[in-house]
């Protein structure tokens, strides 16, 4: 009876959530597909075509900016953690608290901070480098986080049998540790990813909200969200609205889907070596 009843819960339960799942994107796409025009694509924004394109340049850019500053930390950290701190050590104890309370702390106290560092201290104003530095220190938690978690996931026979062949530890990391996490490591930097995308408080206050293509890193620009939230909230142009939801959703799904891919991959591009 209680194997019917747990049963039947996360059928009801997973069902609910594809039910909520395709009402959202087929939503967004009765209302956002018959706005998509060519004019939405020109690389120049005014207020005749409302242009996306823009802001799909400058959301590639920030999340490539972001991912570059965060990553390497994110991986490396997680590294010296797993691979060479003492285990069980206050340090790693104290690391991880720190990393997990970040990771719950609102994106708008990100982008207060940013704005009075970022942009005030340092001068940069809102900037692409003022919003994609707010980003990574909002996404190397998440990074840490889950390269940590894919390294411990490794058997330490993995370990000990390089060891044992003659092999030291920095090579034992790189070429026998990180391949074996790299599908789990990958699936925290898509997590970072969409966490980009979506952002728009963060950058608000960071990287501003001028709708064009940043020339520099100095300069402002906004992402596709923020490009939505703008639309939306000008009550103008809700339709264009709607279209930029579908543009981010397909941007969405195809750096998840490159992503899989890459790390699928990296997976049997292992698998072979091993055998």
């Amino acid at each position: 009876m209680t194997d019917l009843i747990l049963r039947t819960s996360t059928w009801l339960a997973a069902s609910v959530t594809f039910v909520v799942l395709f009402s959202i994107i087929g939503y967004i796409l009765i209302n956002g597909v018959p706005y998509i025009q060519l004019s939405l694509f020109e690389f120049e924004y005014n207020t005749t075509n409302v242009s996306l394109m823009p802001a799909v340049i400058t959301t590639i850019m920030t999340v490539g900016l972001s991912l570059a500053i965060a990553v390497p930390l994110g991986v490396f950290s997680a590294i010296y953690l797993v691979e060479y701190a003492k285990r069980g050590s206050r340090f790693v104890k104290l690391v991880r608290i720190m990393a997990e309370t970040l990771s719950g702390i609102p994106s708008i106290i990100y982008g207060l901070f940013g704005l009075l560092f970022f942009v005030v201290w340092t001068g940069w104003g809102f900037s692409l480098l003022a919003g994609s530095c707010t980003l990574s220190i909002m996404i190397l938690p998440l990074v840490m986080r889950t390269t940590e978690e894919s390294l411990i996931a490794v058997p330490d026979s993995y370990r000990e049998g390089s060891f044992g062949l003659g092999a030291g530890r920095l090579r034992t990391v790189f070429r026998i540790v990180i391949p074996s996490a790299a599908p789990g490591i990958l699936a925290g930097v898509i997590l970072a990813i969409g966490r980009i995308v979506g952002e728009t408080a963060a950058l608000i206050y960071t990287s501003g909200t001028v709708a064009q293509i940043p020339d520099t890193l100095l300069a402002s620009g906004r992402t596709l969200a923020i490009h939505m939230y703008a639309l939306s909230s000008e009550g103008l142009y809700s339709g264009q609205a709607y279209a930029t939801a579908v543009i981010l959703l397909v941007v969405v799904v195809g750096i998840n889907t490159l992503s899989a891919f890459i790390a699928k991959r990296l997976t049997f591009k292992y698998d072979d070596q091993v055998e």
